[in-house]
């Protein structure tokens, strides 16, 4: 089973930018779907950003144009770029990994947007 660990959440202002990154324990990325979800308080959990094991991305209509997803195969890391902040991003962020019958998730780092 694949193991998840995500870092680089924070508090950050409105307009500002953070990059998540997710840690991989083995070589996945040529076999599995690779998202990221979010989680606000009181909300269901949403998806944010996938990319497929070929390289093709997909957003949000709430992120779209503002966070970009990316990984580094040789790192074994996903990364999620994201730019112009709003309050309405903060939520926990979770890693997401999905190939071979398995669904794997991270542990999630929070997000704050605020002043």
């Amino acid at each position: 089973q694949v193991q998840l660990v995500e870092s680089g959440g924070g508090l950050v202002q409105p307009g500002g930018s953070l990059r998540l990154s997710c840690a991989a324990s083995k070589n996945i990325f040529s076999d599995y779907v690779m998202r990221w979800a979010r989680q606000a308080p009181g909300k269901q959990r949403e998806l944010v950003a996938t990319i497929t094991s070929g390289g093709s991305t997909n957003y949000a209509d709430s992120v779209k144009g503002r966070f970009t997803i990316s990984r580094d195969n040789a790192k074994n890391t996903l990364y999620l770029q994201m730019n112009s902040l709003k309050p309405e991003d903060t939520a926990i962020y979770y890693c997401n990994a999905i190939g071979g019958g398995r669904n794997a998730w991270g542990q999630g780092t929070q997000v704050t947007v605020s002043s």
